[in-house]
């Protein structure tokens, strides 16, 4: 491709709105461009990077046995309806009317569309396993758009669906597709973990998140660094390792505390540690309402409440709520005098072996002090409701519990029946008996992985992009195009490069040679070739854009080094 016929609009300056390096970057390089807040176009090289990770994505899921399809993006609402997603995905989901008044939505995942065709298609054993998958567009109505292609309202997603007669034929379809996307993210020049995670909206038990390691992710990864455990923070298990405690019950205290709510000003106001507090929180549960109690130095994770009671859908009861529920203002709820009330109690494990605890009184201004559980109230269920916390230990050795920051790009469930049942999706078995097919599902944020890429390979110059997703793999410099000598050689070996089946980015622009150098280190190519001031000589300089590496060559030892250099990169 000659850069003069090239439509690359960069940027000298850093756009105000971009936050991280990927989006600045990005943005400068004339990759992307946006429309509205959480919209992009991609522009050429933006979108050659888009189709080399989506031909890497196909090809692994051809060679996993996964078969393509493409299914419509708008979706009928009585699909939804149909999974009791409509109400349970939440404000994310783009919802629409045609003009009969009907309800779609723009498909943000399409589990409800691939079960409807397989329920329409396979009615048989004989006809399963399969494996479906696409690469299409995805809507999200994002709450807060941000990071550029990280996280937007439009994207590229490839999701899979698997099908099977068996749990342990599920297993098999999951590790397929763990592999796969093993090799996908490592073609892709990615460093990346897979973790433990929740399933959230998409449901269904045993699933795995691809995690890009970077400072700017958006999760966090409990890590250990003496064996192979990794969790989403969300899904990280603590280990329980209490024991109860010697102190001896007090009689139970009510103590004035005027304009104290929270667990900091609460410490402070009585000199206590946080871990000597109780926090009571309540939730909506579906339509259940549930007073969860943690230790003040810990957070409640809310993704394992909903777990414990397997809700669709959690909230944080509003102040309104409290007072009906609890009799309570916000601020001083607690767990005692709560008999008659319609709201479930359960407590993190740490909390049972609390003694003399401090907690709210269920009244403006007051605590109570010396509270202990099944002395001044019960628990009708305790469990592991808190994220875990560095320096915790490992739940698989023992050892500390570390923390990273990641970018999720890709995310592999085990669906079960969640969706075959409720769908009505059946198949029958060997003997002719009707059972739900076993199903899993698998995605890959596409554009999200490109702008992970990105974020781990840039440098104050620009993009520094592997090989195997780079926009081109040379980029060829004539530093000045009016020299008869430069350009003569520039364009035999532009020739020669095409020939030899090198994608070649040709700089052929009457610019200035700064312009050229900054725009190469911007854009990011894997190896520059640049044709100067001993093209007389037939020597050219190349320049690895990752090392920074540089070296003299004579045209005839060219295509032996590429050879040679460009299969590390």
């Amino acid at each position: 491709m000659r850069q003069s016929s090239l439509f690359l609009p960069t940027l000298r300056e850093v756009p105000s709105e971009a936050e991280i390096a990927s989006h600045q970057l990005m943005l400068r390089a004339g990759f992307i461009r946006q429309l509205v807040s959480g919209v992009y176009s991609y522009l050429p090289l933006g979108y050659r990077v888009l189709r080399k990770v989506t031909q890497i994505v196909r090809e692994e899921m051809d060679r996993s046995g996964a078969q393509e399809i493409s299914m419509p993006a708008i979706q009928p609402a009585e699909l939804w309806q149909e999974t009791g997603r409509w109400e349970a995905y939440g404000p994310e989901l783009m919802r629409l009317k045609d003009r009969h008044d009907r309800s779609f939505v723009l498909g943000p995942t399409h589990e409800e569309v691939v079960t409807s065709i397989a329920r329409d298609g396979i009615n048989s054993y004989k006809k399963l396993p399969v494996n479906l998958y696409q690469i299409q567009t995805k809507y999200r109505d994002e709450v807060r758009p941000r990071f550029g292609v990280i996280r937007s309202r439009e994207f590229i997603m490839k999701d899979a669906y698997s099908f099977d007669t068996t749990r342990e034929g599920l297993d098999r379809s999951y590790q397929a597709m763990y592999d796969a996307y093993t090799r996908i993210f490592t073609r892709c020049g990615m460093d990346f973990r897979a973790v433990d995670a929740d399933a959230g909206a998409i449901g269904g038990k045993g699933t795995h998140e691809f995690m890009a390691l970077s400072d700017i992710g958006e999760d966090t990864i409990a890590y250990c660094s003496s064996c192979n455990y990794a969790a989403n923070l969300e899904k990280a298990e603590v280990v329980y390792q209490g024991q109860p405690s010697e102190e001896a019950a007090a009689e139970t205290e009510r103590i004035h505390t005027p304009g104290v709510k929270t667990i900091q000003q609460l410490a402070e106001f009585l000199a206590v540690p946080a871990e000597n507090t109780v926090k009571s929180l309540l939730f909506k549960l579906d339509q259940q309402y549930v007073l969860a109690l943690i230790r003040g130095d810990h957070e409640l994770n809310d993704v394992k409440l909903k777990n414990m009671f397997d809700a669709n859908v959690i909230s944080m009861a509003s102040e309104q709520e409290v007072k009906d529920i609890l009799g309570s203002p916000v601020g001083f709820v607690g767990p005692i005098g709560l008999e008659g009330k319609k709201v479930t109690v359960v407590a993190d494990h740490a909390v049972k072996d609390m003694v003399n605890a401090v907690t709210g009184a269920g009244e403006v201004d007051y605590h109570l002090k010396n509270v202990t559980p099944g002395k001044d109230f019960s628990v009708q269920q305790y469990g592991d409701l808190r994220n875990i916390k560095e320096g915790d230990p490992c739940p698989q050795c023992g050892e500390e519990i570390r923390f990273a920051r990641g970018i999720e790009v890709g995310h592999v469930f085990k669906l079960g029946t969640r969706y075959s049942e409720k769908m009505k999706a059946t198949f029958l078995d060997e003997q002719g008996k009707e059972k739900p097919m076993i199903m899993g599902c698998y995605g890959i944020g596409i554009s999200r992985t490109v702008a992970a890429v990105v974020e781990q390979n840039h440098d104050e110059n620009g993009i520094i992009w592997p090989r195997s997703i780079a926009p081109f793999e040379i980029h060829l410099i004539a530093v000045n195009v009016k020299n008869e000598d430069q350009l003569k050689l520039a364009e035999s070996l532009y020739e020669t490069l095409l020939a030899a089946g090198y994608e070649v980015l040709y700089d052929d622009r009457p610019e200035r040679a700064g312009v050229k150098f900054k725009d190469a280190d911007l854009v990011g190519l894997p190896l520059r070739i640049t044709v100067g001031a001993k093209a007389a000589e037939g020597v050219v300089e190349c320049k690895v854009r990752k090392t920074g590496e540089s070296e003299e060559l004579s045209t005839d030892q060219l295509l032996d080094y590429l050879k040679a250099t460009l299969s590390k990169l």
